[in-house]
């Protein structure tokens, strides 16, 4: 049985660039991986490139069964392996458990394994790429911000932020969770959307017109869905949502067009994972983050044409997509 001070579920981009950067710091991490992946690890490290260059062992849990306990769990796999993932760890003691999953259902499927009690909230404007080489390319480390999801400040979550911001991917502790993740998925929804249909670099459908015209639509959009929640949002996102939404739609084009410029001076090789995803073969997260935005909208009579409308595109996108390479 195998006991960590962090466990990572899932060794894609952005669990590599957390579990090689607090191993890399001295911390006990173990990381939960599977196929090729783990057997990639296992033989040559974690090896980041980008914003951070480090070649960093780490121990390989293949048989998630076996984790006995974790004094931090962080769930970083895809959205649609989310139950399956937390089914095999039912057992495990857990301290506390946070996800940088896209989506707004990550706190409650935690919240289902282990009990609201042990559960953080978490976004992460944290980027990076995981390459045929099986190197990631890190690309974007802006926050990560952490919080309880009552809503309070807590010793625990100001001492996890320090551990991680300190080990090198910038973390903050918030009292506004939840406020913040649904402020990111409206972003991410529209990012999503416009990544596949242009298959561009971030900056590039940013900076674009017609291309920000149509994300700060998807936004608005996101923003009525939030406002029948009673879910204030805020600029503290990937865009600034809480201006997108607040003003007039051409204030909203040029707020995305500014940001498009920050991504291509700051983030240049940013793309999106859904982008990463739809070129690898890889499914799209689509019923978890579209398809869930949707259903919401439907259950509150919220009309959300523009979103529906891509939801089918998207999700018929990922139906018929290439077969991964070779």
């Amino acid at each position: 049985m195998v006991r960590a001070q962090f466990a990572i579920v899932g060794a894609g981009a952005i669990g590599s660039v957390l579990a090689a950067h607090l191993a890399r710091a001295g911390h006990d991490v173990v990381v939960l991986a599977r196929g090729k992946r783990a057997a990639h690890i296992e033989r040559a490290g974690l090896q980041i490139r980008g914003l951070a260059e480090l070649s960093q062992r780490v121990r390989v849990l293949t048989e998630p069964a076996r984790l006995e306990a974790a004094d931090t769990l962080i769930l970083a796999t895809k959205t649609y392996a989310t139950a399956t993932a937390l089914a095999s760890l039912r057992g495990a003691r857990i301290g506390q458990a946070f996800s940088i999953q896209n989506g707004l259902q990550k706190n409650a499927q935690l919240a289902e394994t282990w009990g609201r009690e042990c559960v953080l909230g978490a976004l992460a404007d944290t980027s990076g790429e995981l390459l045929g080489s099986g190197e990631v390319l890190f690309t974007r480390n802006e926050q990560l911000l952490i919080g309880e999801l009552s809503g309070a400040g807590s010793t625990r979550t100001s001492e996890l932020a320090r551990t991680m911001d300190s080990a090198g991917v910038r973390t903050s502790a918030v009292d506004n969770i939840q406020e913040l993740e649904w402020s990111k998925f409206a972003a991410w929804t529209g990012l999503m959307v416009l990544s596949i249909t242009t298959r561009a670099p971030t900056w590039q459908y940013l900076v674009d017109a017609d291309s920000a015209r149509v994300l700060a639509r998807l936004v608005r959009e996101i923003g009525a869905l939030a406002a029948a929640y009673g879910i204030s949002l805020s600029d503290r996102a990937p865009l600034p949502v809480a201006t997108i939404v607040a003003g007039s739609e051409d204030a909203a084009v040029d707020a995305i067009r500014a940001a498009g410029e920050r991504f291509k001076a700051r983030a240049p090789a940013h793309r999106m994972s859904s982008l990463q995803d739809l070129e690898a073969g890889r499914p799209i997260e689509v019923e978890e983050t579209l398809g869930y935005a949707v259903r919401l909208a439907q259950q509150t009579n919220v009309s959300l044409p523009l979103l529906a409308a891509f939801y089918g595109l998207v999700a018929a996108a990922d139906r018929i997509r290439p077969p991964p390479p070779a």
